[in-house]
């Protein structure tokens, strides 16, 4: 199985180094417990104070503030992904969204596909996007008490409905091509040349056609971003979320448990220091009566 490298790392000074740590292993037990038996690739996730700190071979999540549409994962000078996460009271659930889709597709082009959500349309390709179907903060779950974001499967694609499939990880999705309320999915009709999208923004899914794309230099995944506004900004989730409160409730419930296990084990530092202290003295004094013994 592939393992990927990936740094979370800042580019603002208002997050403290301990809570980027907490959010990085969060989103390497996802990778590697959730993500990667489904996918078949999985990734380290590291924390580290700053740009300069990134070892190369890692591929960014870099926390920044106000991006003004511009987050979400994108292509170096030389090709290689990284991401842009905005700083907010909810960033994790961005950061494991795009640490996701960035494991998934790095290059933001792969295509896959199936039977188009329009009955007027066959066989079409999709954009690869394992979170957007089921982006929306009320579809995410915890990890160490952390929110992060669900994902499809790959039977998200699959052409019928079967009762036993998993479509995405927490079940939320239960059919295929399935997307859910706050959330979207893209796919090119080759015959028209045209990119289409299923939208769910408002009160019912709506089908949008964005035409022939202009990609320039972009991946498909940055034109298409690029051309769907209405997504939310999932960093900036309001105080009073339900899952923000749930997963921030439990948190602090945790930190008080993580506080007793800490103290535990300076405690246990302590004996075995003062064990080692003691028997180092008891051999010193045994020594020394060896000594005047001879």
């Amino acid at each position: 199985m592939l393992v990927q490298e990936i740094a979370l790392v800042p580019e603002v000074d208002d997050v403290p180094l301990e809570e980027i740590a907490r959010i990085a292993a969060a989103l390497e037990k996802q990778t590697v417990r959730d993500f990667a038996p489904i996918w078949q690739v999985s990734a380290s996730v590291d924390a580290f104070a700053d740009l300069d700190a990134v070892p190369l071979g890692y591929w960014p999540v870099i926390l920044v503030g106000d991006v003004q549409g511009a987050a979400g994962v994108h292509l170096d000078r030389n090709g290689q992904p990284f991401a842009l996460v905005e700083v907010g009271s909810s960033w994790s659930l961005t950061a494991s969204h795009e640490t996701l889709e960035m494991l998934a597709d790095p290059f933001g082009n792969r295509l896959t596909a199936g039977k188009s959500p329009r009955v007027d349309q066959g066989r079409v390709e999709f954009l690869v996007e394992v979170c957007d179907p089921c982006e929306d903060p009320s579809f995410a779950y915890t990890v160490n008490d952390v929110l992060v974001s669900d994902f499809y499967t790959p039977r998200y694609f699959d052409p019928v409905q079967q009762p036993s499939s998993l479509y995405s990880f927490t079940g939320a999705v239960t059919a295929p091509r399935q997307v859910l309320r706050g959330g979207y999915l893209s796919w090119h009709e080759p015959v028209s040349d045209h990119w289409f999208q299923l939208t769910f923004f408002g009160n019912a899914p709506q089908f949008r056609d964005l035409g022939v794309l202009d990609r320039g230099r972009l991946s498909l995944r940055e034109v298409i971003d690029s051309n769907t506004p209405q997504t939310q900004r999932l960093s900036h989730l309001a105080d009073n979320t339900n899952v923000l409160v749930a997963a921030n409730t439990n948190a602090a419930a945790s930190q008080g448990a993580s506080g007793a296990r800490a103290r535990m084990l300076r405690g246990r530092i302590q004996e075995l220091v003062a064990a080692a202290q003691n028997e180092r003295q008891g051999r010193q004094a045994q020594d020394g009566m060896d000594e005047d013994n001879e």
